[in-house]
């Protein structure tokens, strides 16, 4: 069978192809961001709520069906891997996957394979990262107060991630650290975390707060838009705007007192959609082609039906044909619902 009739009522077939994925506005999807678990062993107040309910563990793909999701999106033109979570470290067997994974960087099919963690187990796993041909890594990390650490985090040790991050470093792994900036709570250490990671030679990305699944606090009481602490860290700090480039949605400006880079990723102020190349899979193989939209495709459906990747490739190639040009996000007094259901932690941060 080399066709496949995605979700929407009367979908014209879609033909089975490994070729390169375009959306409908032209953009090349080459960027896949894979959550291997929904699972984390923090409960950060932003995130999630302390008491979350997660999927049954028999309800996620195996390790060997997500390798071989990721290799059909290779074999389709993905050449970036990003494995995120819940925290992706906490996997059973993780670095199974990381492993099977880092062969196509040895063939030179996929560019780069990396990770977003919370840097809670990055002491015992660096090293093997680093030989499975990780050479880049994402640290969340909000506040360098240990006791406002485990306030944000809940469960967190902030001592156990800087020895993960330290571990990080001796392996090799370069490092940029991920900060939410929530008002009246971190603003005013951004400065910082700023110094801390340039002295250390790690990049700095500073991220808005996602109105994404429910959580215990308010949102607009948490939210701070990026272009006051731009504007507040332009009375310390030379600002200027660099064409650097990650492949992910950060714009980037060299902070001429430090010499490093610092990031801003500001969905909602100034979105990114326009230059898009992601989509995210999730532990139980449903894929979404945007952040920030509920519509989402069945790919483990096609995965189980046959040990041949043709249904795979049409049931992806329907998918990008539904992938939108933008995400709705909105925090204010009026939108106190997420404006997503789901929590990051499901689609994968």
């Amino acid at each position: 069978m080399n066709s496949f009739v995605g979700p929407i009522d009367n979908a014209l077939p879609v033909m089975a192809d490994a070729g390169p994925m375009t959306d409908p506005f032209g953009r090349a999807v080459t960027y896949l961001r894979v959550s291997v678990t929904d699972r984390c062993d923090f409960r950060c107040t932003y995130c999630m709520s302390e008491h979350m309910t997660f999927l049954p563990k028999k309800d996620l793909l195996t390790l060997e069906e997500l390798n071989r999701l990721c290799s059909a999106f290779i074999a389709k033109g993905v050449r970036k891997i990003r494995l995120t979570g819940g925290e992706p470290l906490v996997r059973k067997n993780i670095m199974f996957l990381v492993r099977e994974l880092g062969k196509h960087l040895q063939t030179g099919r996929l560019d780069e394979l990396t990770l977003t963690t919370n840097g809670s187990q990055l002491a015992r796993h660096a090293e093997e990262l680093y030989d499975c041909g990780v050479r880049r890594i994402n640290v969340s990390l909000d506040t360098l107060d240990p006791d406002k650490f485990r306030t944000i985090t809940r469960w967190g040790d902030f001592d156990r991630v800087m020895e993960g991050i330290e571990a990080a470093r001796r392996a090799g792994l370069k490092i940029k650290l991920n900060a939410v900036a929530l008002k009246d709570f971190n603003e005013s250490e951004i400065p910082d975390l700023l110094r801390f990671a340039h002295d250390r030679g790690m990049d700095l990305t500073v991220i808005e707060t996602m109105p994404m699944g429910e959580i215990d606090e308010d949102r607009t009481d948490q939210y701070l838009p990026l272009s006051k602490l731009r504007a507040d860290l332009e009375q310390q700090f030379t600002l200027a705007d660099i064409p650097y480039q990650t492949g992910g949605p950060a714009r980037y400006v060299e902070v001429k007192e430090t010499g490093g880079r610092l990031g801003f990723i500001t969905p909602l102020t100034h979105n990114f959609c326009e230059s898009c190349n992601r989509v995210r899979l999730t532990c139980t193989g449903t894929l979404y082609m945007c952040l920030g939209q509920n519509d989402a495709a069945d790919l483990r459906t096609a995965l189980r039906a046959s040990p041949d990747d043709a249904l795979l490739y049409s049931a992806i190639d329907e998918a990008i044909t539904r992938k939108p040009k933008g995400h709705d996000f909105i925090i204010d007094r009026t939108h106190n619902r997420p404006a997503v259901a789901r929590h990051m932690s499901v689609t994968g941060g």
